[in-house]
């Protein structure tokens, strides 16, 4: 007997699934299972809201939908979880609102879709018999599979399915057999049975169930089924969503259309299956490809069918859309080889700052510094060089990695002497600049390393620089794809300082221990310079009495002026950038000693940074004519060179090799006697030893002046003109 007058045999669970195959759209599918799993009528469809669901449980969700009736009422069905998800998400996409009817067609429109899908699976599926599914057999589905399948109660199911009697469900409720009997009441005799009032266990869900519940929670998944030979022969809704091809577009297509062109050269589809059939199944992971040519990451596990007389039928893949999960491993990979990288440049900083303390001279700190650079993963090959101002040309002077030969080829064009290197930027960056815009970056740079081997990377620079000046540049190389971040340039720029600060350092040493020296004469005649501008335009002369250092940067000058009034000299002082400021100190009859605050490059201070000891200065006329020593084995061109590299119109006059001059001790002191009287110094010894320089003081002048006899007045003016001379003694150069 047919429900509801349908002659047709009872669906099968495989037919169900070859209709469900078949469905194209999200909506066909949806209508089936509302019919086939729910079992609601066309007529009841077309009045369905989302309101119409209510959930009835929450842990574990279930819901019952209140299906609207032709007569203005209501009755109860069961809804499936995973179709009322299919429900909502299908509102969702459609932008319906909870009021709004989710099929907006007539009954017979569905019934024809239900018959288009079923002619569809027909010839899909090469089954005729599915030709004959309507919506009735759908719900005939619907009552077998819970009286016979499930092994729901009469009462339930008629409810469910609103049928309006018994009737129609008997013949769905077949005669039981003689085993069926004996089992039903075994329960009642069998002591270790259930006891009266304990549940009994639920209906047992079969591995489909499973796998299509997995399915349809996500379309992350997919299942697609191939013949022997590798080619599509079944496909549903879940490998749809995936891969973006309709069951008519790919059934028959060879499965290499899921692979990218490189893995089908390579003969990856065809090996994969091989080894799925020699080894009884595999996994394997890798890129596929959608409909539209984009790519994503999948995991595949490809198991071999076989028939029951174990014969090879073809192949089940479940694919898993793995490219979240693979974008997320490719950040953290990267994130780990990027700290990787800073790690193996903080390792390189600190053996640097190590090795600088070992150095002796300008050379070795040069070589130490790209070697130690080069001693690790954090750069393939470093280089040092400077920029003659004289020729324009660049001159490299250490390097690690890579040939020095080789460096002029790596240079960037960007990068030739059209500037000098100083024109890398201040090593002192004002307050509102970033240090790390001191390092220049090339990317796309091609060498042969030292060992043969090619490199294609990229290169940074870094001047060399200690206050003002700017020893030469310090060039370091990378193929790391994160090279040159914001925290490696910092820590450039801080190795750039380092190595400036050392030879700085080295070079002033160099000078105290030598035993003989070389005497220099310069001359500046560059405007750059505020006292060469000055003299030149004011037709004046400055002479350098003392520089006192007070910053990195900064320095305290006294200088003597003479031809030209203070007042001129200060207007020009306002309008240079290096003078911070400047006073009068003092006047007497052949000029005036004035102070300046000089913040920035001068002639005296470059020299100065190069390891030259400068003990006169003149400037007059627009020409600076500046003396000074330097070690004798100091490279003289270097100091040149970087003279001019901040003040090109400058120029050797003259050198001489000397003994250095030593004053004893002894012959200070004998030298302070002399300048001293006799009333000076017992002034001073008095007061030194009568507590009077204490603090808190043992004695004042007052009972100092009275212990020697005199005035207070006359004590004090010992003591000054004393303080003067032993002041002068100590600060004036010994040779003079």
């Amino acid at each position: 007997m047919s429900l509801e007058g349908d002659s047709g045999a009872v669906l099968t669970r495989r037919a169900y699934d070859s209709l469900l195959d078949a469905a194209e759209t999200y909506r066909e599918a949806l209508v089936l299972r509302l019919c086939g799993d729910v079992g609601l009528r066309p007529a009841e469809l077309t009045r369905l809201t989302i309101d119409d669901i209510e959930q009835v449980r929450i842990d574990p969700p279930r819901y019952l939908i209140r299906v609207p009736t032709g007569d203005g009422g209501r009755r109860t069905a069961y809804l499936p979880t995973r179709v009322e998800r299919e429900l909502r998400r299908y509102a969702r996409s459609n932008d319906l609102s909870t009021d709004d009817r989710i099929f907006t067609v007539t009954p017979r429109r569905l019934q024809m879709l239900v018959s288009d899908v079923a002619d569809r699976a027909a010839d899909l599926f090469d089954d005729p018999g599915l030709t004959d599914v309507s919506t009735s057999r759908l719900r005939q589905y619907f009552a077998h599979t819970a009286l016979v399948e499930h092994d729901v109660n009469p009462r339930v199911v008629k409810t469910a399915g609103g049928w309006r009697s018994f009737e129609a469900l008997e013949s769905y409720m077949p005669e039981p057999t003689d085993g069926e009997i004996v089992d039903a009441f075994d329960a009642v005799e069998e002591p270790s049975g259930p006891r009266s009032g304990e549940p009994r266990s639920g209906p047992a869900v079969s591995d489909d169930s499973v796998v299509r519940l997995l399915l349809a929670a996500s379309e992350r998944y997919a299942l697609v089924r191939i013949d022997a030979d590798g080619y599509v022969e079944r496909w549903n809704r879940s490998a749809a969503a995936m891969f973006g091809y309709r069951a008519g577009e790919i059934v028959g297509t060879h499965v290499s259309a899921f692979y990218t062109d490189d893995a089908v050269e390579d003969g990856a589809p065809e090996r994969t299956l091989s080894r799925a059939l020699e080894e009884s199944g595999c996994e394997t992971d890798g890129w596929r490809v959608h409909k539209d040519g984009s790519q994503f990451r999948a995991t595949e596990v490809v198991s071999p069918l076989r028939d029951d007389q174990g014969r090879h039928r073809g192949f089940a893949v479940f694919v898993r859309d793995m490219t979240t999960a693979y974008e997320e491993l490719e950040s953290v990979r990267e994130r780990r080889n990027e700290l990787d990288g800073l790690y193996a440049i903080s390792r390189r900083h600190r053996a640097v700052t190590a090795a600088l303390l070992e150095s002796t001279d300008h050379e070795e700190i040069e070589t130490v510094t790209c070697t130690t650079l080069t001693d690790g993963r954090g750069y393939e090959f470093a280089w040092i060089d400077r920029t003659t101002l004289s020729d324009r040309s660049r001159e490299s002077r250490a390097s690690s990695g890579i040939d020095l030969d080789a460096v002029e080829g790596v240079v960037p064009d960007e990068w030739h002497a059209d500037e000098p290197i100083a024109a890398l930027g201040r090593p002192e960056p004002a307050a509102d600049t970033d240090a790390t815009d001191q390092v220049v970056v090339a990317g796309e740079v091609t060498a042969t390393l030292e060992d043969g081997e090619p490199f294609e990377g990229t290169v940074g620079r870094v001047p060399l620089a200690y206050g003002d000046t700017v020893y030469g540049a310090l060039s370091v190389a990378t193929d790391r794809s994160n090279a040159f971040g914001e925290e490696e340039r910092t820590w450039l720029t801080t190795i750039g300082r380092q190595v400036g600060y050392a030879i700085g350092a080295v070079r002033r040493r160099n000078l105290l221990l030598s035993d003989r020296v070389l005497e220099l004469e310069v001359a500046c005649r560059d405007d750059r310079s505020f006292f060469v501008d000055a003299s030149r335009r004011l037709d004046c002369r400055f002479e350098l009495d003392s520089r006192v250092p007070i910053g990195e940067s900064t320095q305290l000058y006294y200088v003597r002026l003479e031809e030209a009034s203070p007042v001129d000299v200060f207007d020009l002082a306002d309008a240079a950038t290096e003078i911070e400021d400047c006073r009068l100190v003092e006047t007497d009859e052949e000029g005036w000693r004035v102070e300046f605050v000089i913040e920035g490059s001068c002639p005296i201070v470059t020299l100065t940074e190069y390891g030259v000891t400068v003990h006169e200065a003149v400037f007059e006329g627009g020409t600076a004519t500046i003396r000074g020593d330097c070690a004798a084995e100091a490279d003289l061109r270097t100091i040149v060179d970087g003279l001019r590299s901040s003040f090109p119109d400058s120029e050797l006059l003259g050198k001489r090799d000397a003994e250095r001059t030593v004053q004893t001790a002894r012959e200070f002191r004998e030298g302070l006697e002399d300048r001293l009287t006799d009333r000076q110094e017992a002034a001073l010894r008095a007061a030194y030893f009568g507590g009077y320089y204490d603090w808190p003081r043992e004695s004042t002048a007052e009972e100092v002046a009275d212990a020697m006899g005199v005035s207070s007045p006359t004590l004090h003016n010992h003591l000054r003109k004393g303080q003067h001379e032993l002041l002068r003694t100590f600060f004036d150069d010994p040779a003079d």
